[in-house]
């Protein structure tokens, strides 16, 4: 039985004033007609709303008292994230053949105000990815003789690899499939054409991009997004490490022969931690006799994109606004030797990182009253508490800077230490902050001014914005100067971003620290804190104590395995799959806070294709089409694995077979449906589809995906028949030097 606290007093206003009325023959019998109206009346229904003015309040101490409890434990209410992302910043004149270096942060105008958060020089180029294509089997045979006279033409000894020179993410959109850039290229490598405004201009161009007369070389922001994958099944997942690769730009040599320089990363400037997640490569750009590409003109340049050469571009126009190449190699620059995966959603120059939050400075909070605990509002909530810096006026000295701490209590065990100490403490989530009581803390002397220097706020789902949004940017320059007619394109949705918790929310979060401390020790410990991993959208979570998944083994000490599933709407296959950095954001929050010794793992399911044919009969009165739309809806809310879901409304269970009577139960309910005459189940394997006879057994980590319901309707009274054969599925086909440049035929 749940406990529920009674009401102090539960009586209402109504019940306040029948009680006086009953009272009134024993106090003051000759008071005989009570009506609406009368002045005694009157007084007692003013009585009673006061009273239950007062029974009120009283019902609200318990409530007082919790949260007064709550903020004793010293929780305070999580604060709002902030949503982040991509954009890039380019001229919107042509003719501007400068560079201008940005102050960080520069403002962004959306729904909510953005800010950048890495620096950025703004080069008057373009960019246009490009990859060489290899050609398929189909183009290979009618380009067969073409290839054999290239071949001769090049003098190629063995065989020639002929591509495509393919664009990609035209318009700098981004491709959500993404390019694999070691298995769909003959090279290992993506290109990028970087594009002077217009022809004209390309010295110029050149001579700023490899200018050096600040005394230091120009630098190139490189925005890339990996592409998201949903990880093999059970593969371990964790911090990942960088990516091979290296950044290279052609040149030509004193000979005149093309030729590659590696271009460095600029130290400490790599928000991407090595391609594996979405960021920023700041580049060092080499000096302008390092910047050339060779002519696309075959008639100057036979062996255009030929070998190691950059693809060849056939757009006179583009070709004659090509400035240099920069190229990226999936390979192992210390070896020398390729590595096995790098794909991209998205690449792009003049990018910068994103996010959600508006820089205060200066803000004057209020004056000290010399009184201990004294509290401000700093007049932003969800403040980044790495971004505050509070500074209080003393006498003679100007403004000077205090330092934020968690808790008074940690100050240094010197009681004179910690009285002089100037400290101070922050509600982010609140937007205050909290001064010392003289004891623990110093006190801002009275008449002190207290201050805000700078400050960054900001965050709330408001933030999570579509591609195309944020589209303008005020900006200064590093000189002071401020910067008009950029062009802002925002190829990727901003994410990340969380509303501050609510009260009701930390009414159930916080009592369940009392449980776990912070620690994942038992199985609900795990369940709870998995659950408030930080920016994801948890639709399940099921923890396996001692089971690894990579040997699928059971009772292995010292082992959990968390499995998850993000939330999703109900709806037809594919089933919710965790991609990677779902299960990595879940890993990194379990992680350290896991005991010492035990191995974790984050893992999704593995799901089994069912496919189920049924004999049916309707009865009369209701259309095929209708009862046999919502047989299929109950199907799949029979199987879908997040809740509402399943037997029980909680997704169907882990590892419970699929039985021809359940679904024939579930089949039956449907309205209209007056018999169910024929079930079949089919497991979907790599071959096609296979009878399961009556049930579907499934492992204890595995769940069923619904991919296939074939029905057929049959007369009413028909007793037995068989049920329809499931269509087979499409097989998957099997998938399919020096590089030499051709061009399909196109109509």
């Amino acid at each position: 039985m749940p406990i529920r606290p009674p009401a102090l007093d539960d009586r209402s206003f109504d019940d306040l004033v029948e009680e006086m009325l009953a009272r009134i023959p024993a106090h003051t019998p000759e008071w005989t007609n009570p009506r609406l109206g009368d002045p005694g009346r009157t007084l007692i229904e003013l009585f009673a709303w006061l009273v239950d003015t007062l029974l009120y309040r009283a019902n609200l101490i318990p409530e007082r008292q919790r949260l007064a409890f709550l903020q004793l434990l010293g929780q305070p209410l999580k604060p709002a994230q902030p949503a982040k992302g991509l954009v890039t910043v380019t001229w919107g004149d042509e003719s501007h053949t400068h560079a201008v270096a940005l102050k960080t942060p520069a403002t962004i105008q959306g729904p909510v105000p953005y800010e950048t958060q890495t620096e950025l020089t703004i080069l008057p180029i373009a960019a246009e990815a490009y990859y060489k294509r290899p050609v398929t089997e189909a183009e290979r045979h009618q380009l067969h003789e073409v290839i054999l006279g290239l071949r001769d033409l090049y003098n190629i000894e063995g065989d020639p690899d002929p591509y495509v020179t393919t664009p990609v993410f035209a318009g700098g959109a981004p491709d959500p499939n993404g390019l694999d850039v070691v298995h769909r290229t003959v090279d290992r490598s993506l290109w990028l054409a970087l594009l002077a405004p217009k022809k004209e201009l390309v010295a110029d161009v050149r001579a700023t991009l490899g200018d050096t007369s600040s005394g230091r070389q120009q630098i190139l922001n490189v925005g890339l997004v990996p592409t998201t994958r949903v990880p093999g099944l059970f593969e371990s997942i964790g911090p990942r490490a960088p990516i091979p690769h290296r950044w290279e730009i052609s040149y030509l040599n004193a000979a005149g022969e093309l030729d590659f320089v590696t271009v460095d990363t600029l130290p400490h400037a790599d928000s991407t931690k090595g391609l594996t997640q979405a960021g920023i490569v700041r580049l060092i750009l080499p000096s302008a006799e390092f910047l050339q590409a060779p002519s696309n003109n075959v008639l100057e340049n036979l062996f255009a994109g030929v070998g190691d050469a950059p693809p060849r571009l056939d757009d006179p126009d583009k070709a004659s606004r090509l400035v240099t190449w920069l190229r990226l190699r999936a390979m192992d620059p210390s070896r020398g030797l390729p590595v096995e995966h790098l794909s991209l959603s998205w690449i792009g120059i003049n990018a910068v990182d994103v996010i959600q939050y508006e820089t205060i400075t200066g803000k004057v909070l209020g004056v000290s009253n010399g009184m201990p605990h004294q509290e401000f509002s700093l007049s932003a909530r969800s403040v980044d508490p790495r971004t505050i810096r509070i500074e209080v006026e003393e006498p003679n000295a100007g403004f000077r800077p205090w330092f934020r701490i968690d808790d008074f209590t940690t100050l240094h065990h010197n009681p004179t230490v910690a009285r002089e100490a100037r400290a101070y403490t922050l509600d982010s989530e609140a937007g205050l902050i909290r001064f010392g009581d003289g004891v623990r803390g110093r006190i801002p002397e009275a008449g002190q001014r207290i201050r805000a220097a700078s400050m960054r706020a900001g965050g709330g789902r408001a933030g999570n914005v579509p591609p195309g949004t944020l589209k303008t940017m005020t900006a200064v320059s590093i000189t002071g100067a401020l910067v008009n007619n950029l062009k802002i394109q925002q190829p990727m949705p901003l994410r990340g971003g969380e509303d501050a918790e609510t009260l009701e929310q930390a009414e159930r979060r916080i009592p369940s620290l009392l449980k776990h401390r912070d620690r994942a020790v038992t199985s609900e410990d795990y369940r709870i804190l998995a659950n408030e991993s930080p920016g994801i959208d948890v639709g399940r979570l099921e923890v396996l104590p001692r089971f690894k998944p990579h040997q699928r083994r059971f009772n292995v000490p010292g082992v959990v395995s968390v499995m998850v599933w993000p939330d999703r709407p109900m709806g037809p296959a594919p089933n919710p799959r965790p991609d990677r950095p779902f299960l990595e954001t879940v890993h990194r929050h379990l992680d350290v806070r896991r005991p010492l010794g035990t191995e974790l793992y984050v893992i999704g399911c593995e799901y089994i294709g069912l496919g189920i044919s049924l004999s049916v009969s309707i009865r009369e009165g209701f259309g095929d089409a209708t009862v046999l739309q919502h047989v299929r809806e109950a199907l799949r809310r029979l199987f879908w694995p997040l809740p509402p879901g399943g037997l029980q409304g909680e997704g169907w269970p882990l590892g419970r077979a699929v039985r021809d009577q359940e679904v024939e139960v579930e089949v039956s309910r449907v309205a209209g449906i007056n018999s169910v005459v024929a079930i079949s189940l089919f497991e979907k394997d790599r071959t096609g589809w296979r009878n399961a006879s009556h049930a579907l057994e499934l492992r204890e980590w595995q769940l069923p995906e619904l991919l296939q319901v074939v029905i057929e309707v049959v007369p009413p009274e028909t007793l037995t028949a068989e049920a329809p054969d499931l269509e087979a599925g499409p097989k998957p086909s099997d998938a399919a030097f020096v590089a030499i440049p051709v061009v399909p035929d196109t109509c």
